[in-house]
């Protein structure tokens, strides 16, 4: 299996890219890695160059780039020339810690969106405060605006990630609402849960508030674009206040404090790793016809090759051609 990976996305790239490569290359031998980027600074961080390709390009796209127009003008961008890799089967998925806008943009006009996907959708796998399983989300912010149609597909789409890259057998899917009754929510939501209600493919469950998302309630929640990520930043600035507060607490409150914090040190690492979503892996732009991941700019090497781990999975399990043949099915179904 062969990544395609831009080598120069993110806050400390290539050096955390190249690094978190090294890392997966130990345990996956059977991935060929294609690095896009100046050969000359990834190169000093490559330390087996088995099954490695360095491609390289002067131009990057930028964190404050237009996220189409860079996919548009930057044609030699190391992010365009992986998601050009895919397309043309050079490569089976694409990897990126750079511009979110541009990688979606990359995803869409250059991979492409299977038959029958109106709106590619991006997920994520959150974390949960009992167990150890987490929940997928989407829409996290691929579109602001979404149909009851689209939010039905994310539930598809969902169940096949938890179900083939998660392993879940039966996966939980729940539509993200304002009460849990049937009746409750807004237009859009009211047909989303009709919609998904009937869908034969999935288990739904139903209604879920915000409240209870981290409680476990569900193995896949599906949302609209604007809410999803206005969930996911809720989240992830909640667990990062947590741990401020935390900190603070413990280094104002003296000797006694310290000793405790001592004393708690397990449990407190505890706390923190189950507010970790990088430990799931990247996201995904599910709906395209390979795997697009995209994982935090701010990435160290550690979280890199977790989402490699996350990606061989993806292809090992061949979780987007079973998307592909599910939906051309449906398609042809409507067209008959």
């Amino acid at each position: 299996m062969r990544i395609a990976v831009d080598a120069m996305g993110g806050d400390d790239a290539p050096k955390a890219i190249v690094e978190g490569v090294m890392l997966a290359k130990k345990k996956f031998p059977d991935i060929e890695f294609q690095l896009y980027g100046k050969e000359a600074a990834i190169r000093q961080y490559v330390t087996d160059e088995t099954n490695l390709t360095i491609i390289h390009t002067d131009e990057k796209i930028d964190s404050e780039d237009e996220p189409v127009k860079a996919i548009r003008k930057k044609k030699q961008a190391s992010m365009v020339l992986a998601a050009q890799a895919v397309k043309a089967g050079h490569a089976d998925a694409v990897f990126s810690a750079g511009n979110t806008g541009a990688l979606l943009a990359a995803g869409l006009f250059i991979v492409g969106r299977i038959k029958g996907i109106e709106r590619p959708g991006l997920m994520s796998t959150l974390p949960v405060m009992t167990g150890n399983q987490g929940f997928d989300m989407l829409d996290l912010g691929a579109n602001a605006d979404n149909k009851p149609e689209h939010l039905l597909q994310y539930g598809i789409l969902g169940s096949f990630y938890a179900k083939n890259v998660r392993g879940i057998a039966n996966p939980r899917v729940a539509l993200l609402n304002n009460g849990t009754e049937e009746t409750k929510g807004s237009e859009l939501t009211k047909k989303a849960f009709e919609l998904l209600s009937q869908e034969p493919s999935i288990h739904f469950i139903g209604n879920v508030e915000a409240r209870d998302l981290l409680n476990g309630v569900a193995d896949v929640v599906v949302t609209d674009g604007f809410t999803g990520n206005a969930v996911l930043k809720t989240i992830e600035g909640t667990a990062m206040n947590i741990m401020g507060v935390l900190k603070e607490a413990i280094l104002s409150s003296g000797v006694k404090g310290k000793v405790g914090a001592l004393l708690l040190k397990d449990s407190l690492h505890d706390v923190k790793g189950k507010m970790d979503y990088a430990k799931y892996g990247g996201a995904v732009l599910f709906g395209l016809k390979a795997p697009v991941i995209k994982t935090h700019g701010a990435t160290g090497p550690a979280a890199v090759a977790t989402t490699i781990q996350q990606i061989h999975t993806m292809l090992t399990t061949q979780v987007v051609s079973k998307l592909v043949s599910h939906f051309e099915e449906e398609v042809d179904k409507v067209s008959q």
